[in-house]
């Protein structure tokens, strides 16, 4: 069986390793900038996760925990951002061109989610901002400086 994708020049450990790597950043970042066949990559290999864990069970949970280099970054997506990806089947990532690194003049390009995460969804409740403390209502309890006078001797 043949290998679908780059092969980047690397081992296969280090190949996995790599994608691990950028798909973390890119989940964590929402937007990561490397060179263009890394972006093609990354951005296919994330979108196979996030179909896993829009599943949301326990198992699909270690697959992508399996997939990515910490709990962090795994918990961020089946908790975060795959709900709000609910909406869309496929397609949950943009890979522009950018400009042609400076060194080797190899082509860069943004990996990006296509819709804005950032936004408050519609099927989330609006969050009410908290109150802020002010002066109450009621007039302040106002305090006796005398002293309290003696019981009367009987």
């Amino acid at each position: 069986m043949r290998y679908s994708l780059k092969k980047f020049g690397r081992e296969r450990d280090q190949r996995q390793a790599l994608m691990k790597s950028l798909a973390e950043s890119l989940i964590l970042r929402e937007s990561i900038e490397t060179t263009l066949p890394k972006a093609k990559a990354v951005a296919s290999y994330t979108e196979k996760l996030i179909t896993k864990a829009k599943e949301g069970d326990l198992n699909s949970r270690r697959r992508v925990i399996a997939s990515l280099q910490t709990l962090d970054s795994a918990h961020k997506l089946v908790d975060e951002l795959a709900p709000k990806l609910t909406n869309r089947s496929s397609g949950y990532f943009r890979v522009k061109r950018t400009n042609l690194r400076r060194g080797d003049n190899a082509q860069m390009a943004r990996v990006s989610f296509v819709d804005d995460l950032k936004a408050k969804s519609k099927d989330e409740p609006a969050k009410k901002e908290p109150e802020k403390k002010t002066a109450s209502k009621q007039p302040a309890i106002k305090r006796s400086t005398a002293k309290p006078k003696a019981e009367a001797k009987k």
